[in-house]
């Protein structure tokens, strides 16, 4: 919040000359005016107030007094004080400081009285019309229509405190959450003494505290007992951080840390079997000399967004987005293209805290530049087809207030939301995170999942792939990314409405094929477990190719086939000597003859395919088997369905 009048005293106190033209004419009223002032420029707000309840005794129409007190009652939040003070100097002197009715508007919009706000707001822009840097109070109306209106139609909200298991009497701030639900990270405001913080009520900065990562694991429905990150955590501080959808990655900030572009900068991490790897920078693009915080990584594993102050924005903190291309060294990410979020996202004011839901559709965000309840506000912002941002929906009252609402995350289905709050009612002393249900009409596309686990099939042992996933319809990318390197785990992200091709790739392996339809919202409360075991590309190995589509007694492709036979050229181009069969197989509804020539069919429409595509005709067989090897029972139409396939085997 601009105080003006603190900008016109930080003046006075560059200058002793100033000291003449205060309006008191006590000599000792003027020593202990400027006596607080040195005490205030010094951050010992305390006696500021002391020295200035001193001097407005000894001069009872002392207005800067009584407006560097408004002041100081302001940034305690006393904000009835506040106006008792900015009251008293107007009634000495209305003309004097003109924003002090600026100031009148703002205090009375955080103790609810919008009505007095718009009056004041009005009141202000009368006194000053005509003038030049003149503030904002048309923003400060609009804030209080809007809450106005807000309030009429509270949304609803019942947010639930996650409890000892992760809250305590230290402020916890930022969850974060793998796409499961089952790992949060947050981070906590550690007492850098803790008897003396049992003691006394300290200030809460960098000498008394510092950010420390706390994780807890979700078990049976409820949260375990926070434990520290002891491999991020320093003496310095870590925090504002994200999760990969899968758990495996971190990208958190990092203020002044050895290594640091700017005054603060993202950070990267990943697990390994002794705990998080230690972080690296990922220098520029991403980082820069400015400050760079709060990231959010998206569930395709794809793009990074992230606040920044730096040149090129729409105001002093935007949003912005970086494109994850690869890794140097093997482990530093890097990044390329990018971009501010634009004008429909970003103001001339704040924002911050992006969080870029598993649907990859739906952004959540922190602002005070759009119309709101207070400071900052929390909004979604949803992504049409054409890749464009809507215009940002203000979550509602009670979610919102006239306090700070930052660092919201959701999860996958897009039901439970989480969040930090000091404003609630806790058995704690600080901040604590709680939980509540987003209201329907706020909620992303819902999002499922298929974790699971890649083996290799010879030796059973859990290794490193690379996992496709591709929209079946429009033959897309949807994510790529990689299992653990350690545990060979992964979790993929799956937004309601498609069909999906996924396949698991690894250098030296046959590819795995499956294939998932998320048809409704239904689907999400299913997520689906999938352990994959790829063969070593050895002769006789051989495949099932679940993406191969076609019609009832139709030997033609089906565009969907696509994405499938596509992941099957590009393995023949980076195997050259690799030699494969096309097989072609059948249920076993209609007569032997007919079903063999159809598996021939649709084999050799494969076949004929990969030659269209480069794939030289020597390296090719193909062969119809019709229903003469089932592997499952033809008297179910689930069993046929499964009968009905296409297969790749390697030839000698």
């Amino acid at each position: 919040m601009l105080r003006l009048f603190i900008f016109l005293i930080f003046l006075i106190s560059l200058n002793p000359l100033f000291a003449q033209r205060l309006s008191t004419k006590s000599k000792k009223a003027g020593e202990l005016y400027m006596k607080a002032e040195n005490a205030y420029v010094q951050g010992d707000r305390t006696a500021a107030m002391s020295y200035l309840q001193q001097a407005v005794k000894k001069d009872k129409s002392f207005k800067e007094a009584y407006l560097l007190m408004a002041d100081i009652y302001f940034n305690r939040q006393e904000f009835e004080k506040e106006i008792e003070m900015l009251n008293k100097a107007i009634s000495i002197d209305s003309t004097y400081f003109l924003s002090a009715y600026y100031n009148l508007g703002v205090a009375s919009f955080y103790l609810g009285d919008r009505d007095k706000t718009i009056y004041w707001m009005k009141k202000y822009k009368e006194k000053t019309e005509g003038r030049r840097g003149r503030l904002d109070a048309d923003r400060w109306i609009k804030q209080a229509e809007f809450a106005d209106e807000a309030v009429k139609k509270p949304v609803d909200f019942e947010p639930k405190n996650l409890g000892p298991a992760v809250n305590s009497d230290y402020d916890e701030y930022w969850p974060s959450l793998t796409a499961d639900e089952e790992s949060m990270v947050f981070t906590v405001l550690v007492p850098r003494d803790t008897a003396l913080f049992k003691r006394e009520k300290l200030p809460k900065n960098s000498r008394f505290f510092g950010e420390d990562f706390y994780i807890s694991e979700k078990r049976d429905g409820t949260w375990s007992d926070r434990l520290p990150v002891v491999t991020l955590n320093t003496p310095g501080n870590e925090g504002a951080q994200c999760l990969s959808a899968d758990g495996n990655w971190m990208f958190f900030t990092s203020c002044g840390k050895n290594g640091s572009m700017g005054s603060c900068d993202i950070w990267f991490s990943y697990k390994t079997p002794q705990g998080w790897s230690k972080p690296v920078n990922p220098g520029a693009p991403l980082n820069t000399s400015y400050w760079e915080s709060q990231p959010s990584f998206s569930a395709d594993g794809k793009t990074l967004y992230f606040a920044s102050n730096r040149p090129g924005g729409k105001g002093m903190k935007d949003l912005w987005k970086a494109t994850l291309i690869g890794f140097r060294d093997g482990n530093v990410p890097v990044f390329s293209n990018v971009e501010n979020l634009g004008d429909r996202i970003n103001t001339p004011s704040d924002e911050n805290s992006p969080f870029i839901h598993p649907d990859n559709h739906s952004l959540y965000f922190s602002s005070d530049g759009w119309p709101g309840m207070g400071n900052m506000d929390l909004f979604i912002s949803r992504k049409d087809k054409n890749g464009q941002w809507g215009l940002p929906e203000n979550l509602g009252y009670p979610i919102n207030t006239v306090h700070d609402e930052i660092g919201l995350v959701l999860n996958a289905k897009g039901t439970n939301a989480y969040f930090s709050s000091d404003g609630l009612p806790s058995k704690t002393k600080g901040k604590d995170i709680y939980v509540f249900k987003m209201p329907e009409k706020l909620r992303p596309q819902p999002v499922t999942y298929v974790k699971g686990k890649v083996f290799d099939k010879k030796t059973g042992k859990e290794i490193q792939a690379e996992f496709v996933l591709k929209d079946i319809e429009a033959d897309e990318e949807v994510v790529s990314s990689v299992s653990d390197p350690y545990t060979g785990s992964f979790l993929v992200c799956l937004p309601v409405g498609h069909s999906y091709a996924l396949s698991v790739q690894k250098p030296g392996y046959l590819f795995y094929s499956g294939s998932f339809d998320v048809e409704s919202a239904k689907d999400v409360d299913n997520p689906q477990q999938l352990n994959v075991y790829l063969s070593p590309l050895q002769p006789g190995e051989k495949i099932v190719l679940k993406n191969i589509f076609f019609d009832t007694d139709s030997f033609d492709l089906k565009k969907e086939s696509y994405a499938e036979l596509n992941t099957l050229v590009d393995l023949l181009k980076e195997n050259p000597d690799l030699k494969v069969e096309i097989g072609g197989h059948t249920d076993n509804v209609g007569s032997r003859e007919y079903n063999l020539k159809l598996s021939e069919n649709r084999a050799r429409s494969v076949y004929n395919y990969l030659i269209g595509k480069g794939i030289d005709e020597k390296r090719l067989k193909y062969k119809g088997y019709g229903f003469s090897e089932p592997v499952a029972d033809n008297s179910t139409e689930k069993g046929r369905a499964k009968n009905r396939r296409t297969e790749m085997k390697v030839l000698p």
